[in-house]
């Protein structure tokens, strides 16, 4: 699955120029425009701790991703408070409260990406968020980003039947831009999210903002990258620049 640095040569897993020509990009949030998980984690771990959660011991960056990291909160109010479902969503709420304030402060953008922004606007490609953040997280995330004009819509997994992983919020995306899975890819940075976007039938570029490469692979995204600056990232978009030229 690996590149060489060699900007000539690209792997052909490493391809999405058979989505040529390409209609939309679709986007996570947390982690996939913004690298928020580390305010996500501080946010779990310290309000966990004043509870005397786990007899009081934090928890840890491991346990956050397995359990934590890009689920909706109902399965994350199901994983911390299984015996009580209705404490573990009052937990959630707060638990958003805080993680606003934070991000408020100190929310900062993936390297690179304004880069790829302007190369989805210069292309006139339809876009959307698509995330299992509540609607409050994902508004201000995006507002913070500058990026409440760049998208078409946002999706919730608040507002579908099922939130990922669960292919819904990504089909729904489709539908909503009126564009073909056949025509559209994903960055995501999560398990769940990436296993959402292939159960939907899309590419998903899958970013190694804070998730283990391994666990990410064996949800089987298309390829990796470390963010939106990485060449592997541009040789793509190149080549699939090159067959839409060569189709028209």
């Amino acid at each position: 699955m690996t590149v060489s640095s060699g900007e000539s040569s690209i792997d052909t897993k490493n391809s999405l120029s058979g989505l040529a020509p390409l209609e939309a990009v679709l986007f996570d949030v947390d982690g996939t425009l913004c690298d928020s998980d580390p305010l996500h984690y501080y946010a779990f771990r310290e309000m966990l701790q004043e509870i005397n959660f786990n007899g009081g011991v934090p928890i840890t960056e491991e346990y956050f991703v397995q359990n934590i990291a890009g689920k909706h909160n109902d399965d994350i109010a199901a994983v911390l408070f299984p015996d009580d479902i209705e404490r573990g969503l009052k937990f959630t709420v707060d638990k958003e409260a805080m993680f606003r304030k934070l991000a408020s402060e100190q929310l900062k953008a993936i390297n690179g990406l304004y880069k790829v922004k302007k190369w989805i606007e210069d292309r006139g490609l339809k876009r959307a968020a698509v995330t299992n953040a509540p609607r409050p997280n994902a508004e201000l995330m995006i507002s913070l980003l500058g990026l409440s004009d760049f998208f078409d819509a946002i999706i919730l997994g608040d507002e579908c039947e099922h939130a990922k992983p669960h292919p819904e919020p990504y089909l729904k995306a489709l539908e909503v831009l009126k564009v073909s899975k056949d025509h559209t890819f994903i960055f995501e940075d999560s398990v769940s999210g990436i296993k959402a976007g292939v159960a939907a039938g899309i590419p998903v570029v899958g970013l190694t903002t804070r998730n283990p490469e391994h666990l990410l692979m064996q949800a089987k995204p298309t390829f990796l990258i470390q963010d939106y600056e990485d060449p592997k990232l541009w040789t793509a978009l190149e080549e699939l620049d090159k067959k839409k030229d060569a189709g028209n």
